[in-house]
């Protein structure tokens, strides 16, 4: 049996539900206000490709991986780039309207290079919508992520490149709070039994399938035992407001 990664969120696996409609919050949010040329870094599974290129005058995403058969159309105005970053590299100074990049940059090893690299594309005026983990709602240590950070860390690291910073962050309503609560209290027992806290102290290479393993069966039980609230889940019970340590996740407007 093939273990989908935690950090490739499925549309079509509804024990990633919770999690999936919060992802697609941050598309839904940037398609409101994005314009002109905009660029993704993260093009991940690819959901966010049809929000986001109908609002867009030329859509290029991006990713170290080349996503799913049939994600991206074959015409119109959508551009795939297979490669690492940062640099961004054959994307010109000065180019970009948007930039929007979700859930990644926990993944970068220079993070600041990054950002640099983003703000060195966009155009005056020119806006990032990026979102990363709140750490302080995090359960467990992710082995996938290098790093997360608090509100201020996030402010920190965004400030060295933007002096116009909105710091929104998402939050979700009751229905979205019961799912965290009953997530929290799984994970809490599957940890009773890690007593050498090897999840805190071993290399995050040993721990990715491990981590995998055990959170794709956490998210199993928890639908299996609560099918309703899981299933019923949607972007509607997400919303956003400004960042604080309660957020699940920043979701910065950050302007050139």
């Amino acid at each position: 049996m093939t273990i989908q990664s935690a950090e490739r969120v499925s549309h079509s696996d509804a024990s990633d539900n919770y999690v999936f409609q919060r992802s697609l919050l941050a598309y839904q949010k940037a398609a409101e206000i994005i314009g002109g040329n905009v660029l993704e870094i993260g093009t991940g599974s690819g959901y966010g490709v049809s929000i986001i290129a109908p609002h867009a005058a030329h859509f290029t995403t991006i990713d170290k991986s080349t996503p799913p058969e049939g994600v991206l159309p074959e015409t119109g105005n959508v551009s795939f780039l297979k490669m690492k970053v940062p640099p961004l590299q054959s994307i010109s100074s000065g180019c970009m309207d948007f930039v929007i990049m979700f859930q990644v940059i926990e993944h970068i090893k220079d993070d600041f290079g990054m950002i640099a690299e983003i703000k060195r594309v966009l155009k005056p005026g020119g806006r990032l919508i990026i979102t990363t983990p709140n750490k302080l709602m995090s359960l467990t240590r992710n082995p996938w992520h290098l790093r997360e950070y608090t509100v201020d860390e996030f402010k920190g690291l965004i400030g060295c490149y933007f002096d116009n910073i909105e710091p929104l962050g998402v939050y979700g309503n009751g229905k979205v709070m019961q799912y965290y609560e009953k997530n929290r209290r799984s994970v809490e027992k599957i940890l009773k039994y890690d007593f050498l806290r090897l999840n805190k102290h071993l290399p995050r290479w040993m721990l990715r399938i491990p981590y995998d393993l055990m959170n794709r069966l956490n998210r199993i039980l928890l639908l299996k035992r609560n099918r309703e609230l899981t299933d019923s889940i949607c972007t509607s019970d997400y919303f956003l407001k400004k960042a604080d340590e309660e957020c699940f996740d920043m979701f910065f407007i950050a302007t050139k």
